[in-house]
């Protein structure tokens, strides 16, 4: 136990408390498989985390938040949605507690990696229960700890044909694979950089290599054009800008045949044949065409935006509450479909346009003085985590992830990171090794 103990208390930020150090560590390990066993030693972690700060109110991004929490608040005195409204504020409020509170834990860029690498691991349940249920036909529920961890997991994916693993639906489970894909990457890079300098090929370097073909497997499995995209979309932050003179005319390249079997207005003589190269699963999905013909007009993402911006032309303000989406877009349109998947049009029809604008302000502007700061093309695991928050901010362009606990706690702790970049610290993102 002594050894385990100090093995966790390696790479200790100075503010961290040890017991805060230990527990934040573990949930990340924990966080995919158990949203509960995570949260509860988040929780032990948040609380050591407040203790010996400033007071919170001297950091203005938390007054911006403090504001926004405000603001909802009010609006859910009036909201259509009425107790739906006050349920919805979980969602937010406790991680604007945490976003201040979960500082201490990554104040150093030797933090940030080495929680990297905890992400990396917590991942390799999600997984090996999705090439499980794809591959061998694995059927749960699988249950350990008493029922304290339960997996759905369903033979052949959910929905059908769509790997996801012990996420409940296989989009949910590509934004956790998006998320940490530039994570692996960047493990299995580092390993790699040392065995070319002379290191032998040691079991780190195979276990990182296996990770990141699963990833790439697993997300290529879940049918998301959202884990596809962001495959790609990651790979030039993680590679480095000294990478991009050769590797973006690859990349283009590559993607050149693809786009091309899939835009409109290419013409049928180049497009057919490109049809026939690319498979129609890649493009069919992309357009959203398949099998059975043309996805229905009010499921496309344009018709639930376009609703999203009606709705907050008649209740700007304060909004209709959360969670009211769905309810109105069944009345109005005959779907139900839980929220616009636009993370700013559900912020603004659920809680109104100033909210929407407080905190996806926040976050554009935490990516962009990070990467003015240097993360973006800074040492490798500080540009893997800068890519990680980019990648699971682009996906909620497009859907909206987060409502799902595992993928929330972690977006936060991603913010988190960006912030504790821009605070001043014992190294201000330098760190031997990353």
């Amino acid at each position: 136990m002594s050894r385990l103990q100090a093995w966790l208390d390696g790479e200790r930020p100075p503010q961290a408390a040890p017991l805060g150090w230990r527990c934040f560590q573990l949930a990340l390990l924990l966080l995919p498989a158990s949203a509960l066993l995570a949260g509860l030693l988040l929780l032990v972690a948040l609380i050591q985390g407040c203790q010996r700060r400033a007071p919170w109110w001297q950091d203005r991004l938390n007054l911006v938040l403090a504001a926004v929490a405000l603001w909802m608040l009010v609006g859910c005195l009036s909201a259509p949605s009425g107790w739906l409204a006050w349920i919805g504020l979980a969602n937010w409020l406790p991680f604007f507690w945490a976003f201040w509170g979960f500082q201490p834990y990554l104040a150093t860029a030797a933090a940030r990696r080495r929680l990297a690498l905890w992400f990396v691991a917590g991942t390799v349940p999600v997984l090996v229960t999705g090439l499980g249920q794809m591959l061998l036909g694995w059927q749960g529920p699988f249950q350990l700890f008493g029922g304290a961890i339960i997996w759905w997991v369903q033979a052949g994916g959910n929905p059908p044909g769509r790997l996801s693993g012990l996420f409940e639906y296989a989009n949910v489970t590509a934004g956790w694979l998006a998320m940490t894909w530039p994570l692996a990457l960047a493990a299995w890079l580092q390993h790699a950089r040392q065995w070319r300098a002379g290191g032998s090929l040691r079991l780190a370097w195979i276990t990182s290599l296996a990770i990141v073909v699963a990833q790439v497997a697993a997300l290529a499995a879940t049918d998301s054009r959202n884990g596809w995209g962001a495959l790609v979309l990651a790979l030039p932050v993680v590679l480095g800008p000294g990478r991009w003179l050769w590797f973006l005319p690859v990349l283009l390249l590559a993607l050149l045949p693809v786009l091309l079997a899939t835009l409109p207005g290419v013409p049928a003589a180049l497009q057919m044949p490109l049809r026939e190269l690319v498979p129609q699963s890649i493009w069919g999905r992309l357009n959203d065409f398949n099998s059975q013909g043309v996805r229905p007009e009010a499921l496309t993402r344009m018709s639930l935006w376009i609703m999203a911006v009606q709705l907050i032309s008649q209740r700007p303000w304060f909004g209709w509450g959360a969670q009211s989406f769905g309810a109105i877009y069944q009345e109005r349109a005959g779907y139900f479909i839980n929220h616009p998947h636009n993370i700013a049009l559900d912020l603004a029809q659920s809680h109104g346009w100033p909210v929407a604008l407080g905190l996806v302000g926040l976050v554009l502007w935490l990516l962009w003085r990070t990467a003015a700061a240097g993360m973006a093309s800074d040492r490798l695991f500080e540009r893997a985590w800068w890519a990680a928050t980019l990648v699971l901010v682009a996906l909620h362009a497009t859907d909206i992830p987060m409502y799902d606990s595992r993928l929330n706690i972690a977006g936060w702790i991603l913010l988190v990171g960006l912030r504790a970049r821009l605070s001043p610290g014992p190294d201000r993102g330098a760190a031997a090794g990353s």
